[in-house]
């Protein structure tokens, strides 16, 4: 039964992107408002007992679906139930978004380099589809002279879940650049782009795209130990940690979650 603080969302469907991956689209059951790189809290009841886990949000403000980037945890508690759940099954959704892992418009800084691994790259596609809405509507601020830098790594390509969509707006959009890169090519022999860790790769594109700590936001989304690795790169390569944002999720062996 839900309470105040819950609305009574429910599974529209379900998209399997890879054995651990899927993607989740979602009824928020009534009003929910968030920022493009905020996160949900979503639950389940069982026996009594509530289980929730916070997942940053894939969809732009201006949808009305809640769409979601799930890693599945074969041990884990609430992901595992996600999966298995039919459509129309209900859930709990927290009423109000959290997070401040938002695109920096205050600094003053144009360029903005976004880095992931794997489902990291769900408060992005926010970004990006926000951004992208309203450059198509036109006569809104953005993006202006605003630039967004987007590096996502995965262990093989199956894994990128919005690579088709992303390629595509980099295709159209003069304001985006976005490279997939795998880590494990010699088990995916038909990929032919680019390869290594995002961390690997940092370096490389910042100097290809003429980045600099003067002009660029960073921020970091995924595994822990890229955003500690690239959060140093950065610095040392003359960042400052103002100028750098990250949301770290869980490691291996528990629910793929935004950290609060």
């Amino acid at each position: 039964m839900t309470s105040g603080k819950f609305l009574p969302a429910k599974i529209l469907d379900r998209r399997v992107v890879a054995d651990d991956l899927f993607l989740l689209h979602v009824d928020p059951g009534g009003p929910f408002s968030y920022l493009a790189g905020q996160y949900a809290t979503l639950g389940v009841e069982v026996e009594g007992e509530r289980i929730e886990r916070a997942y940053s949000l894939c969809s732009s403000p201006y949808e009305n679906v809640l769409e979601f980037f799930v890693e599945r945890i074969p041990n884990g508690e609430l992901t595992p139930l996600l999966y298995a759940m039919d459509k129309g099954a209900p859930l709990l959704l927290r009423r109000f978004a959290k997070g401040r892992f938002t695109l920096d418009l205050r600094s003053g800084r144009k360029n903005h380099l976004l880095l992931a691994t794997v489902t990291g790259v769900a408060p992005y596609v926010s970004y990006i589809r926000t951004v992208r809405t309203d450059w198509k509507k036109g006569g809104t601020p953005m993006p202006g002279e605003h630039r967004l830098f987007c590096i996502q790594g995965a262990s093989r390509s199956w894994e990128f879940g919005y690579r088709d969509e992303l390629e595509k707006y980099a295709a159209e959009a003069p304001w985006l650049k976005y490279v997939p890169a795998i880590s494990r090519p010699w088990e995916d022999s038909g990929w032919h782009g680019e390869r290594g860790r995002v961390d690997d790769l940092i370096r490389k594109y910042i100097h290809l795209w003429g980045l600099t700590p003067e002009d660029t936001s960073a921020y970091l989304c995924g595994h822990p130990g890229m955003v500690e690795s690239g959060r140093g790169i950065l610095l040392r390569a003359g960042w400052s940690k103002q100028a750098i944002q990250d949301e770290v999720y869980f490691q291996p062996g528990k629910d793929a979650a935004a950290a609060s």
